[in-house]
């Protein structure tokens, strides 16, 4: 799998004080791989009583799920509280790292705090730009300790230093972690048998999977196979507000995704449904302390017309010394986030709307 493509771009660069990269650990278990995927088959396509079969299945085997450690070097003392006991915060991250545990040198280029409400009715996806400036803590080795981009976070200290960061930026509490490879956006988009897109704005990928390195997108409503989703997804280039503009790609790439796994053609084809849940399971871990059966039974009702996308308040962009980063509206990120960590819904909307 380690040649698979992904997300981040040739000539970016990470902080010069990225330590070396640890020793290779062993290879997960394809079984551990194969239990997350039931999981989001039964997030994805399943409810009523297959969630309950599921969800017994999914208990008898959830000790033999090998899973990322997030939270050991979080400080207590430096979280913020819990606010609503029953409102569940998840910190999704696309990365172009292939483990976990051994982040050295990689990026987490996607940032997503999906935040699910009280009775689950439904959930909002804030995507966190990754070249937001932010404050990032010092890990016990030493490294981080000053504001850099957000998703130097995660190249200094994984996803312990990611989730401190997350959690210090919102003070909203996470409570779980899902790490998403979206290079297997391809495999899933694959397995679909392609999803729609509807192109807004016509463009040309320079960082493509054709072998010349470029594929053009024309506008308008168009079925994509994998490659070109994830072409559409990854490009940031061809736009003149960059990473913004690839944040609403990847949300649209997400929601065709789950629109056509939801679609219930899946279910009747064996071959595409063996497929579609052998992709996603490669391309997703959990960390230790998520309860699968339990996440399973919280977002089974959930379909992509009760989730929405929202971009964490910003005031674009801007340089800070030699970098071009993405400027935080603190005031309006302060309101916003405030909102999430009460489970305010329609203030969440709201604020979300307001930001842009």
């Amino acid at each position: 799998m380690a040649d698979r493509p992904h997300l981040a771009e040739p000539d970016d660069r990470q902080a010069a004080d990225v330590a070396p990269a640890p020793p290779p650990r062993p290879p997960r278990r394809r079984r551990a791989r194969r239990i997350v995927l039931i999981v989001l088959a039964v997030l994805v396509l399943l409810g009523g009583g297959a969630v309950v079969a599921g969800g017994l299945y999914l208990r008898s085997v959830e000790g033999d799920i090998e899973r990322v450690e997030a939270f050991d070097q979080v400080p207590e003392a430096d979280r913020p509280a819990k606010t609503i006991a029953d409102a569940k915060n998840i910190l999704i991250l696309g990365s172009d790292s292939r483990d976990p545990d051994n982040p050295s040198g990689s990026r987490s280029d996607t940032i997503i705090l999906a935040h699910l409400t009280r009775g689950r009715s439904s959930a909002q996806l804030v995507s966190i730009p990754r070249d937001t400036w932010v404050s990032v803590p010092r890990t016990a080795e030493g490294r981080g300790g000053r504001d850099a981009k957000i998703n130097a976070a995660y190249a200094w200290g994984g996803v312990p230093l990611m989730v401190r960061t997350v959690e210090k930026f919102t003070q909203v509490r996470i409570d779980h972690v899902a790490l998403i490879d979206f290079a297997g956006f391809k495999d899933i988009v694959d397995a679909l048998g392609g999803v729609e897109i509807d192109v807004k704005q016509g463009f040309t990928s320079t960082h493509s999977l054709n072998p010349d390195g470029r594929r053009t997108f024309v506008k308008g409503r168009q079925t994509m196979d994998g490659a070109a989703a994830l072409d559409y997804a990854r490009e940031r280039y061809a736009f003149a507000n960059g990473d913004f503009t690839r944040i609403e790609h990847q949300q649209q790439v997400i929601k065709a995704i789950l629109d056509k796994a939801a679609s219930g053609g899946l279910l009747t084809n064996p071959g595409r449904l063996n497929s579609f849940l052998r992709a996603t399971a490669d391309a997703v871990t959990v960390d230790k302390t998520m309860s699968v059966p339990g996440t399973a039974n919280d977002l089974r009702h959930l379909r992509s017309d009760n989730l929405t996308f929202i971009t964490s308040p910003t005031k674009g962009t801007g340089r800070i010394g030699s970098e071009s980063v993405v400027l935080s509206d603190k005031a309006k990120a302060k309101t916003f986030y405030d909102a999430v960590r009460r489970d305010a819904v329609s203030e969440i909307l709201s604020a979300g709307k307001a930001a842009g």
